[in-house]
């Protein structure tokens, strides 16, 4: 029996993580949970699993799900704790052997650092950790001698590649793109993309940000940068094929041009069983319908269209606080843009400006990682209240951005 702590039991990978649990509940059981703010199902996964504590975000919505158990006579038996403290109890929970990093945002960071720190084998859904933290927390894992397994499923399809051959055999990775809803849209047109066709992901259905993400291809970049940090390679052997059928998640080339490609379902319920189970395989009913495969197309991304993954690239590159300002400044930017306060052209000219003025050094412990972030955040608010509501101010050439 597995003892499992899920960071983000409410979001889409932490309700999946479940689905698994309940498929296979003879070798998976949840110990821990941390929830964001949404009381009511955190509420209902409670009584389901009852978990031995469960952190929600906020003191308030701490307060409200502990009167919902006391009502239902589970007070005594599940414990109530909440913000970053409370998910660092969950994510270090004694009898926690295995936990999933599933936060959105650098709202995780600190926990996941802690539960690899605690000798936690940990499944990583949160890539935003490893493009804040990456250096950190991989360096932690060896010294633990923990695995990092990766849910994300474009590394877990490297990850399940790899396994073709050793590591020094390994010539390059190839991580996929859909190319999101604007692959094709006329770059003139992007000055009037709405937040509705911004949401509308051709293939994957994922949180807000995750999708406006994928619309400008920096969650491309974040997942470029996980894997260079994730599988210790330079960002030169990591390329990116846009690959609308999102058939092929990743593929691995080796040193004598063999090519092993990952294809399976596109749910993330394949990944996530397949890190629970690391290092063996067992049987599920998520088939792939290799009869109905017709053609795979490819093609090289565009970076003047997309210079989001451009900026991920020039970030990884110069390391340190680069990839955290990034991070930052996306999520401050596509919540700008969520919300209606500046354009879709914005996103990457905002998270530019912060990139920019922010040195690579790199921090030293997670505090400083924090503070190099919350001083990027600070920088993406600062530009976007000077720019006004939807007024995008800068050129749509990326070749002029870079001026």
């Amino acid at each position: 029996m597995k003892h499992i702590a899920i960071l983000g039991s409410t979001g889409s990978i932490g309700r999946s993580t479940l689905d698994i649990v309940a498929t296979f509940p003879e070798r998976f059981s949840v110990v821990s949970m941390a929830a964001g703010n949404n009381v009511e199902l955190a509420f209902e996964q409670a009584r389901r699993w009852q978990p031995q504590i469960v952190s929600m975000a906020s003191a308030e919505a701490a307060g409200q799900i502990q009167d919902k158990l006391k009502q239902a006579g589970l007070n005594q038996a599940i414990e109530v704790a909440y913000g970053s403290a409370g998910s660092v109890r969950v994510a270090t929970h004694t009898d926690a052997d295995f936990v999933v990093s599933a936060i959105v945002g650098v709202a995780g960071l600190e926990a996941t650092y802690e539960a690899v720190k605690a000798g936690k084998t940990v499944g990583l859904a949160n890539k935003e950790c490893m493009v804040a933290a990456g250096d950190l927390i991989t360096a932690e894992a060896r010294r633990q001698g923990k695995p990092l397994l990766p849910i994300d499923s474009e590394h877990n399809a490297i990850h399940q590649c790899m396994r073709g051959g050793r590591r020094n055999e390994v010539q390059r990775v190839w991580l996929t793109a859909s190319g999101g809803p604007f692959l094709n849209t006329p770059p003139e047109d992007f000055a009037t993309i709405t937040v509705e066709q911004a949401l509308n992901h051709p293939t994957w259905k994922m949180g807000q940000r995750i999708t406006i993400d994928s619309a400008t291809l920096m969650n491309k970049g974040f997942e470029v940068i996980e894997a260079c940090r994730l599988f210790d390679m330079p960002p030169s052997q990591v390329s990116v094929l846009v690959h609308p059928q999102s058939t092929i998640h990743s593929m691995v080339e080796f040193v004598d041009g063999s090519l092993l490609a990952q294809l399976s379902v596109t749910d993330m319920r394949l990944p996530i069983l397949y890190a629970l189970t690391y290092p063996d395989r067992i049987e599920s009913n998520l088939r792939f319908p290799v009869h109905e495969l017709r053609h795979l197309d490819f093609s090289p991304p565009d970076l003047e269209r997309f210079p989001c993954l451009r900026l991920a690239y020039e970030a990884v590159e110069a390391g340190g606080g680069k990839t955290i300002a990034l991070n930052a400044a996306d999520e401050v930017a596509v919540a700008a843009f969520l919300e209606g306060a500046i354009s879709f052209q914005e996103i990457p000219a905002t998270i530019k400006v912060v990139v920019d003025a922010t040195q690579a050094r790199i921090p030293e412990s997670i505090s400083e990682v924090l503070q190099v972030d919350a001083d990027a955040r600070g920088r993406a608010r600062e530009r976007i209240r000077h720019l006004g509501p939807k007024e995008p101010v800068a050129p749509t050439s990326w070749a002029t951005w870079r001026k």
